[in-house]
C-alpha cells in the first residue's frame, strides 16, 4: 500500500479585451519547471493564492543558487497542493452566481457574451489535471536542486489528509522519479519513494500540515472583518460597471469577487498546461486585479499571519519539528503535533536528509509567520493598496500559490565550523531574521534555532483555550 495511513500578460489585461480565451505561446515557454506559471503574468500573478505558482524575481541582489564552495546537507520542502477546482461549498456559490446572472440580465455585450451561454461544469475540491502537473514539475525541480541527497536516497514525505494533498504529494513523486530514472543509473535499482504518512484532518486530530485543534482561533472573525473592509473599498465602482454592463443583473460587493475568482478557477481548469485563459478575466481591469491580488494578502495576512493574534500560533508545531529534524533531536512541543506520530521513527524519522511536507496555503501562511519569515512586514492597510515593496516581500501570490514550495536547506560551507540555514519561498530568498543574517541571508544553524524563542516556547498556544 503506498500509503500509509495514520492511526489507523503577456498579452492580456493591461485592460479589458476580447472574452474569448486567449492562447499563450507554446507550454515550454511560459510554463516551465524552473520558472513554473508564466502564462499572461500580467494578471495570472495577481490572482492571490489562486494564482498557479511562479519563481518569484523581486530584484534583489540575493541568489537563489547555492554558493560556491557550499555542500547542502539537510532539505525540507513545504508545499501547498497544486490547482484546484473550487471547494464544494464555493463551488455551488459560483454556479448560483451564474446562474443568476443569466437568469436576471438582459443583454450580454462585448466581452459579457461569454456568460450568456457559459456551462458552469467545475468540479469540487479536487486537483485539477493542470493541478497534478504542477506537482510533477514540483518533484522534478526539487530531485535537480537537491541531486547531490537524492540521487542515492528518497526523501521522507508526510501529507496532510484531504484527497488534493494527498495526490499533489503522489504527483510529486511522479516528477521526482522521472527526474531521478533519467539522470541516475542507480536510481533505477532504489525504491521510489512513497507518501510515508498522511496525517487525517479530521476535527481534534493533532496535524501540524492543517490547522484545527486551536478553539478560539477556528472561532476568531478577523479575517473577515478585514475581509470586508477591503472589499468597501475596492468593489463599489466595479459593482457599479458591471451591473451597468449587465442590465437587470443584481450582484453583491462578496458576489463581484466570486466572479474575480472564476478567472483563476476556470483558467486552470481549462487545459493541462495552462495555455488558455478564462473569459472570466477580461472583464476586469489590471488596477482592478492589483486589487483583487491584495484582498487576497489582506485575507491571509489577519486570517492566518501576524494580523490575527493566534495566526502565527498555527505554526508552532511545524517549526518545532523543523527544529527537530535541523538537530537530529526529539521534537519538543506542545501544541498541534501529534506526539504518537512524532515520537515513532517510522512515522517521524530523525535521520533523514531530505523532506517533503504536503499542505495547504493557510496552515502555510501561519507556518512562515512563527518562523518569523515576514517579521518586518507592518500590520496591512484595509483601507489601501500597498506594494509588495511596503509589505517587505509579503503577499499571497508570493508566498502561497498553487503549488507553492518553500524550501528550508542546511548547508556546510568551507571555513564554517557550524552549518547554515537558509529559506527560500518560491525561489525568492528570505532574509532570516532574529539571528545575525549574512549577506546570503543565512544564519548558523544553532543561532536560526536560538531566534525561534516564540517557537520554542509555545508562543500563545495556551490563548486557544481561554
Amino acid at each position: 500500500m503506498a500509503v500509509l495511513s495514520v492511526l489507523l500578460s503577456i498579452t492580456l489585461l493591461l485592460s479589458r479585451v476580447s472574452g474569448t480565451p486567449v492562447s499563450s505561446p507554446r507550454h515550454e515557454s511560459c510554463n516551465t519547471v524552473d520558472q513554473g506559471y508564466q502564462c499572461f503574468p500580467g494578471v495570472s500573478h495577481l490572482w492571490g493564492q489562486y494564482s498557479p505558482y511562479f519563481s518569484v524575481d523581486d530584484g534583489s541582489s540575493l541568489s537563489e543558487d547555492i554558493p560556491d564552495h557550499c555542500q547542502i546537507t539537510f532539505a525540507q520542502v513545504l508545499s501547498r497542493h497544486g490547482a484546484r477546482y473550487p471547494t464544494k461549498d464555493k463551488s455551488a456559490k459560483y454556479a448560483k452566481l451564474i446562474k443568476a446572472i443569466q437568469h436576471n440580465a438582459t443583454s450580454f455585450p462585448g466581452d459579457y457574451a461569454f456568460l450568456k451561454s457559459y456551462n458552469y461544469s467545475l468540479g469540487a475540491d479536487d486537483l485539477t489535471p493542470f493541478g497534478e502537473n504542477q506537482l510533477a514539475d514540483s518533484g522534478v525541480k526539487f530531485y535537480r536542486r537537491y541531486e547531490t541527497l537524492a540521487k542515492n536516497i528518497v526523501p521522507f514525505i508526510r501529507a496532510a489528509g484531504s484527497d488534493r494533498v494527498i495526490a499533489s504529494g503522489e504527483n510529486f513523486i511522479k516528477g521526482f522519479q522521472k527526474a531521478k530514472l533519467g539522470k541516475s543509473k542507480s536510481g533505477r535499482n532504489q525504491t521510489a519513494p512513497i507518501v510515508n504518512v498522511v496525517i487525517p484532518e479530521t476535527e481534534g486530530f493533532n496535524n501540524t500540515l492543517d490547522h484545527s485543534t486551536c478553539t478560539a482561533f477556528e472561532n476568531s472573525e478577523v479575517e473577515e472583518q478585514a475581509e470586508d473592509k477591503f472589499m468597501d473599498v475596492f468593489t463599489p465602482s466595479i459593482l457599479k460597471r458591471l451591473e451597468k454592463d449587465l442590465p437587470g443583473a443584481k450582484l453583491s460587493k462578496k458576489e463581484v469577487v466570486y466572479l474575480m475568482d472564476m478567472c483563476s478557477y476556470d483558467t486552470v481548469a481549462l487545459t493541462r498546461d495552462g495555455s488558455r485563459i478564462s473569459p472570466f478575466c477580461a472583464l476586469f481591469t489590471h488596477e482592478e486585479w492589483v486589487q483583487y491580488d491584495y484582498l487576497q494578502s489582506v485575507k491571509k495576512y489577519y486570517g492566518y499571519g501576524a494580523g490575527n493574534p493566534l495566526g502565527p500560533a498555527q505554526g508552532i508545531g511545524f517549526a518545532n519539528e523543523l527544529i527537530a529534524r535541523l538537530t537530529q533531536s526529539p521534537v519538543e512541543d506542545h501544541t498541534s503535533t501529534n506526539t504518537t506520530l512524532d515520537s515513532n521513527p517510522a512515522t517521524f524519522p530523525l535521520n533523514a536528509t531530505l523532506y517533503a511536507d504536503f499542505s495547504h496555503d493557510n496552515t502555510m501562511v501561519s507556518i512562515f509567520f512563527a518562523l518569523g519569515l515576514y517579521n518586518n512586514t507592518e500590520p496591512l492597510s484595509q483601507t489601501s493598496v500597498q506594494s509588495t515593496e511596503e509589505t517587505k516581500g509579503y503577499s499571497a501570490a508570493w508566498a502561497v500559490p498553487f503549488g507553492s514550495r518553500a524550501y528550508v536547506e542546511m548547508m556546510q560551507c568551507k571555513g564554517e565550523k557550524e552549518p547554515l540555514v537558509r529559506v527560500l519561498v518560491n525561489d525568492r530568498v528570505i532574509p532570516l531574521q532574529g539571528c545575525g543574517a549574512d549577506k546570503h541571508g543565512r544564519c548558523k544553524r544553532d543561532d536560526f534555532i536560538e531566534g525561534l524563542s516564540f517557537v520554542r516556547s509555545g508562543g500563545n498556544w495556551a490563548q486557544c483555550f481561554a
